[in-house]
């Protein structure tokens, strides 16, 4: 049997305190390098990921449609104003009484000119105009054609606050067709509704006896206010000014009707530059 001495003994002791140390070396470095670390760049901000999930919820929960809608509204609505038409009648005392009605137009140019019907503003003595941020203009009439009851009154407000509405096309609308309808209907402004074209091709007669050929009948609700508003397609183009309902309540059954913006469209210049359809 072999034996080993003192020194040899010692010797191999200090050889495997040092191989011990050396392997403790090197685990230890080892478990720093290859354990996964956490750190504040590599943590993910829970509020961050909370308000993602949260937005495409709310993404997912709207359709196209709906979609549309908004954008529609969003884009068009600062376009359309408030009419109040005012008269004075004197009572019984002699005094001046104001009476009020409210009607609805757009913004055609930056000029300040807005398309409405006639009896929006016919027989007023005061008309003011409220625009979409609330300022408040005197407007005065500029021409006015009853035989389709369409008119154009006009403000003196900077272009950075006339919001033009583009007008569209009625030629080739379908029965069927999406509309949406925006409007001041009992004084609530800027109130938005959808519906569809129901009818194409209506006569509608207006104030003074002469009948509109080829109105748009609609089922989007129109009530009373909502008058010289805008009837828009889906690309948020003008197709038709509100003007009238059936109705044995007085109140919207889902029978409308619109001017064609094509008649609007012929007859808007003559009345800027002369106050009158020209025969």
């Amino acid at each position: 049997m072999y034996r080993l001495t003192i020194r040899q003994l010692i010797l191999l002791s200090v050889i495997s305190a040092v191989l011990a140390s050396s392997l403790v070396a090197v685990y230890d470095r080892y478990d720093r390098v290859m354990l996964p670390t956490v750190n504040a760049t590599s943590e993910i901000n829970p509020s961050i990921a909370e308000q993602d999930i949260t937005k495409t919820k709310k993404i997912g929960l709207l359709s196209s449609d709906e979609q549309n809608n908004i954008q529609v509204y969003e884009t068009i609505s600062p376009g359309v104003v408030n009419i109040t038409s005012t008269t004075y009648v004197e009572d019984f005392w002699g005094d001046a009484d104001p009476q009020q009605g409210t009607g609805s137009g757009s913004i055609i140019d930056k000029q300040g000119n807005i398309l409405t019907n006639v009896h929006v503003v016919k027989g007023a003595q005061e008309l003011t105009v409220t625009l979409a941020d609330k300022s408040t203009y005197n407007a005065k009439v500029i021409g006015t054609d009853p035989d389709n009851d369409l008119a154009v009154i006009k403000i003196n407000a900077p272009a950075q606050k006339l919001h033009v509405i583009p007008l569209g096309d009625s030629q080739s609308l379908n029965i069927g067709q999406k509309v949406l309808a925006i409007g001041n209907p009992f004084g609530l402004d800027r109130t938005l509704t959808s519906g569809i074209i129901s009818g194409l091709g209506r006569p509608l007669k207006t104030a003074n006896g002469r009948t509109v050929d080829n109105v748009i009948q609609t089922d989007a609700s129109i009530n009373p206010g909502n008058s010289g508003g805008p009837l828009l397609n889906a690309k948020g183009e003008m197709i038709g000014v509100n003007t009238a309902i059936f109705s044995p309540s007085g109140g919207s059954v889902g029978i409308g009707f619109a001017v064609p913006v094509d008649i609007a469209k012929r007859v808007i210049p003559e009345l800027i530059n002369y106050g009158q359809v020209l025969l």
